[in-house]
């Protein structure tokens, strides 16, 4: 099977601006993505899978500290509730026709920020 991989190049900070430079700075993480694939680079478990550690990142050339890192990797269970509250609307919708592995995926996530 493909290798998915999420990204929010989009994230904002507290300021409103967006805080991935973006542009040709996205290939420092593709370049992680293919890492990853070829079994070249590590990672840690996520509440959306594995996601790359602050070091796992080429981050030559670029000012991006981990602090600012650790604000864009993170995921706040309260925001999360809500979403996974939205999602469960939809899926009620479309329960007939949804695939077991779409379930299993919004499960999954409940039970990790369950805790």
């Amino acid at each position: 099977l493909p290798r998915i991989f999420c990204v929010n190049w989009f994230r904002k900070g507290a300021d409103g601006g967006f805080v991935w430079p973006g542009y040709g700075e996205n290939a420092r993480v593709l370049k992680w993505m293919i890492e990853r694939i070829e079994g070249k680079a590590g990672g840690e478990n996520h509440l959306f899978g594995i996601s790359p550690r602050y070091d796992d990142l080429d981050w030559g050339g670029l000012d991006f500290s981990r602090e600012r890192y650790a604000g864009i990797i993170g995921a706040d269970p309260a925001s999360w509730q809500a979403e996974l509250t939205l999602h469960g609307e939809l899926f009620k919708l479309l329960e007939a026709r949804l695939p077991a592995p779409l379930k299993n995926t919004r499960k999954a996530m409940e039970d990790g920020l369950a805790g």
